[in-house]
């Protein structure tokens, strides 16, 4: 999963202990907020770029996500519980998570290697400790930044806690070499006896492995070895302790090792690629170290490339606890046949290829199948375990959550392997637009990566499965008839048409006719869509930059007049002839009264930094603009005139639900600052008061995209989050 956010928002470089955030047990914390939060059920939807089991500890399992934070497994839910949802729009950037490290000798410590980009524009990252399990962090600003949403970003793990004494933690970086703590990762200090201290291909010092045996405990190991993401020379040792180390002899050149094991019995089992990945591996390799003996074995199961076009590497590695000899690797970026799962019982000697066999059980997660009969593994297999205390149980990692089996051990008889979606409670999505239309289902939404999805159950993934007739990676515009709910659009990527009406509210779809100027901007997202109040027009804010209507439900286009390129176009939601357009470059507010034909300039004094236009559901010309740092504002004109808000100090979206008890206005809710606060905020008064709704356990990184009320259930809100989902709020 790649999704890009690109505001620049500095990370606090202050060490801050984050009090009371009680992670629930099921879903999200009970906690004394006004509002109980949930997500809105998909199921994975992202990129798990890793899997971590504790050793000794039966089921205390973690996985991490490239845009959405940590999660613990929670063996009495059977789901999995998110661990950063207290993470505010300051620190958006460390629910990228780089590592993760478990300390062996206590159950109860968890650290995170958190930071989602190393671009200057990103703050540094941040180490989080735990004492309890992730209930409660500590963060610690270190001098340099995490890549949780980069290349290579599955590698790992780089945060390692050494066995023998938990007070000691080595973290391998991206670009600023090796570094240690002594003290339970309060403090860090670079190592400088290490020689890698740069990048060849950005992702650095992939993994570090402590040997348990070479120390006693309460003494440090002495041997150590770490692997580095380049096709030189990427595997280095060190027997005394880390004050020197030596290149390993013997090792395999021209590929880059991505997973290392060690076993008990000192076998080092590694897998390789030609890149850092996710994507663009083309060749790889699984070897083998005596690390007594110092001989290598080639133990790959299938040498890529030879069926011509078969290329891949390989990536996921894992060994049985209870049997050195089991060993399980996966293949990555293997388009030409899918990627697969290979399993060995005799240290690798002889290999078999799981996927002939398995079986896939999509049914929790449908949108998976994207419209197929049969599934595969998957695709970006970045890591694969197996449990260390039920050697049946295994979970591998997607580019589109998690799957698991209950009887690996099967395979050895020669029967088939059962896999199914085991990602219950991760929610990894890029929300972009959401919808809550007054009849019909509560939601319908547009995301990225997986399209969009109508949601009549928020507690069940969407069962009719993805959006077809077209299939779109991404959908970036949503709209809907004000007075025909059931007159749906939706328009974004597709190798497919990049824009579908329904008329069913969502259920069933018809790809446009024709498309303006098709063939501009072809590989771009196809931005935004509005629909005339009465569903008889709608304006398309097209790849191209442009803006053209439609009155035949997509058949023919014409550029609307007077609109200058990359603006974008919303309906007014009572006058069927009324659109708006904004100009923030020039503050001005473009209007159409005839259709979309023609705009003319109606304002041109609007507000510095003016962000976000919404019209208000149930009365015409009733305009509210979120302005950043400049407020918000409200039109009750057709946007003529704009007055601000007078205890909003920030806003960054906004929307609309239903009215609360014996009030005639719709409650609206606001992501921004209030009175000096920030979060998500209620008012019941047409923009007088202002009621916070969400607490500092439930922020979800930055969350200033999409907001939208329910027209049908007072009180309830949706969220667009950038990582964590779809979040749905309800009063206590």
């Amino acid at each position: 999963m790649k999704n890009f956010f690109s505001c620049t928002l500095a990370i606090l470089l202050v060490i801050t202990v984050i009090a009371g955030l009680a992670c629930n047990e099921s879903s999200q914390a009970e906690t004394d907020s006004p509002y109980r939060w949930r997500n809105v059920e998909i199921g994975g939807t992202g990129f798990v770029t890793g899997i971590i089991y504790h050793p000794k500890a039966p089921n205390v399992a973690y996985v991490r996500t490239d845009i959405g934070g940590a999660y613990r497994w929670n063996p009495a839910t059977q789901r999995w519980v998110p661990l950063e949802d207290w993470v505010g729009p300051d620190d958006w950037s460390l629910l990228g998570v780089e590592s993760l490290a478990l300390d062996p000798r206590d159950a109860r410590r968890v650290y995170l290697a958190a930071g989602m980009y190393t671009n200057h524009w990103v703050g540094n990252g941040a180490i989080l400790r735990s004492v309890d399990q992730g209930r409660t962090w500590e963060k610690v600003p270190v001098p340099f930044k995490f890549g949780g949403n980069e290349d290579g970003r599955y590698i790992g793990e780089r945060l390692a806690v050494d066995p023998n004494l938990g007070s000691r933690l080595l973290l391998g970086t991206r670009h600023n070499g090796l570094w240690k703590s002594e003290d339970f990762g309060g403090s860090w200090h670079q190592v400088s006896a290490f020689p890698v201290t740069g990048s060849e291909e950005g992702a650095g010092i992939g993994f570090v492995i402590f040997d348990g045996s070479s120390g006693i405990p309460g003494h440090p190991s002495r041997t150590i070895y770490i692997g580095v993401a380049t096709t030189r020379t990427n595997l280095y040792r060190s027997t005394n302790g880390g004050a020197t180390w030596e290149a390993l002899p013997g090792q395999p050149r021209g590929l880059m090792p991505h997973r290392g094991v060690l076993t008990p019995d000192g076998a080092l089992y590694l897998s390789y690629g030609d890149k850092p990945g996710p994507n663009g591996v083309a060749a790889g390799a699984v070897w083998k170290l005596d690390t007594a003996s110092g001989k290598w074995t080639d133990i790959t199961p299938v040498e890529p490339g030879a069926g011509g076009e078969d290329k891949f590497g390989y990536a996921g590695l894992a060994v049985d606890a209870r049997d050195s000899r089991t060993v399980v690797v996966s293949t990555i970026d293997r388009w030409a046949r899918g990627d697969d799962i290979y399993r060995t019982t005799d240290g690798g000697r002889t290999w078999k290829d799981l996927a002939t066999d398995a079986t896939h059980d999509a049914s929790a997660t449908p949108y998976v199948t994207w419209g197929r009969s049969t599934l595969g593994f998957g695709h970006w297999i970045g890591d694969i375990e197996i449990n260390p205390f039920n050697s049946e149980q295994a979970l591998y990692t997607t580019g589109e959550g998690l799957w698991g089996t209950d009887n690996l051990r099967d395979a050895d008889r020669g029967l088939s392997t059962r896999w199914k979606v085991w990602a219950q409670g991760i929610e990894e999505t890029a929300v972009t637009t959401l919808l809550s239309p007054p009849s019909g289902p509560p939601l319908i939404s547009g995301v990225l990566d997986v399209g969009g999805f109508r949601h009549d159950d928020l507690s069940v993934s969407p069962q009719s499965g993805i959006w077809t007739n077209p299939t779109m990676t991404s959908v970036t515009g949503l709209d809907f008839a004000q007075a025909n709910p059931d007159f749906v659009v939706r328009v974004g990527s597709s190798s497919q048409a990049r824009g579908a009406f329904s008329t069913d509210g969502a259920k069933s779809w018809q790809p446009f006719a024709s498309e303006p100027n098709k063939g501009a901007g072809a590989n771009d997202s196809s931005r935004s869509i509005a629909v005339a109040a009465d569903g008889g027009a709608f304006v398309w804010s097209a790849p191209d930059g442009w803006a053209y209507v439609s009155r035949d439900r997509g058949g023919a286009w014409h550029r609307c007049k007077g609109l200058g390129a990359n603006l974008a176009v919303i309906s007014d939601r009572v006058n069927p002839k009324d659109f708006y357009a904004m100009d923030p470059d020039q503050h001005r507010l473009l209007v159409s009264n005839d259709g979309a034909e023609s705009f003319q300039e109606n304002n041109r004094n609007l507000p510095a930094q003016a962000a976000q236009l919404r019209a208000a559901p149930s009365r015409q010309g009733y305009l509210w603009l979120t302005a950043a740092d400049n407020g918000l504002w409200r039109s009750q004109d057709g946007g003529a005139h704009f007055c601000k808000i007078g205890k909003v100090q920030t806003a960054e979206t906004i929307g609309f639900g239903k009215a609360a008890p014996d009030h005639e206005n719709y409650a609206i809710y606001l992501v921004g600052t209030a009175e000096g606060v920030h979060g998500v905020y209620r008012s019941d008064d047409d923009g007088t008061e202002w009621t916070r709704i969400n607490d500092d356990q439930h922020r979800y990184g930055w969350i200033g995209r999409v907001i939208t009320g329910d027209p049908k259930l007072y009180g309830r809100v949706y969220l667009g989050t950038n990582g964590r989902g779809i979040i749905y709020g309800d009063p206590r």
